[in-house]
């Protein structure tokens, strides 16, 4: 595919479209060369400890689901960063023309400055908003704009369920929970003498 080639799968709701994304989530990047590098280092190294908490949570025989979730982040997280590493490399740019894999003259960019390729867009609501409407008085909008792949989608899904489920996850940590662990022991005491 080419930049800006689509594939309507159910008209004006779900569409395959084919876009590259030079920054971070929903097109925001830090310009430049530095900030390029800056946030493909910043992303090598959240992976890295990514890994590790996740292998400290396995280690620890932590709540299932909860490591699901990290596990779910993390892979998000490594699978753009290997776009962004890669994607530069092994293809050419593919404005106007569909790009090429390993082309003879090499790729549109050099390791970790490559763009990560997003794919599923999914304008379900569409229209306009009132003259009224603070701000955005008589603009279009559109529900939902961002373009996203697949890493995004699993990015998302792990940090809601750990929104969803933090209770539940983080329960030994609260003061409730450390209060009611500290009384434990006076009361099994308590029992044993009675």
């Amino acid at each position: 595919m080419y930049l800006g080639q689509e594939y309507v799968i159910f008209p004006n709701w779900a569409i395959i479209h084919f876009t590259e994304n030079n920054g971070m989530a929903f097109g925001m990047e830090l310009a430049g060369y530095y900030g390029k590098l800056m946030l493909s280092l910043f992303r090598v190294f959240a992976i890295a400890g990514l890994g590790y908490y996740l292998y400290w949570l396995v280690k620890h025989k932590q709540p299932q689901l909860y490591i699901y979730c990290i596990a779910m982040v993390f892979a998000g997280a490594f699978g753009n960063i290997i776009d962004s590493a890669f994607y530069g490399i092994i293809f050419n740019d593919s404005y106007n023309q569909v790009a090429t894999l390993f082309p003879p003259e090499g790729g549109y960019a050099p390791f970790l400055f490559g763009r990560v390729v997003d794919m599923f867009y999914f304008p379900i609501v569409q229209g306009h908003f009132p003259q009224w409407f603070p701000l955005w008085g008589g603009e279009d909008f559109i529900f939902f704009r961002p373009v996203f792949n697949f890493a995004d989608f699993s990015i998302t899904v792990g940090v809601s369920l750990i929104v969803l489920n933090q209770r539940k996850f983080f329960a030994e940590s609260s003061p409730e929970t450390i209060a009611e662990n500290k009384k434990l022991p006076q009361e099994e005491n308590e029992i044993k003498t009675n």
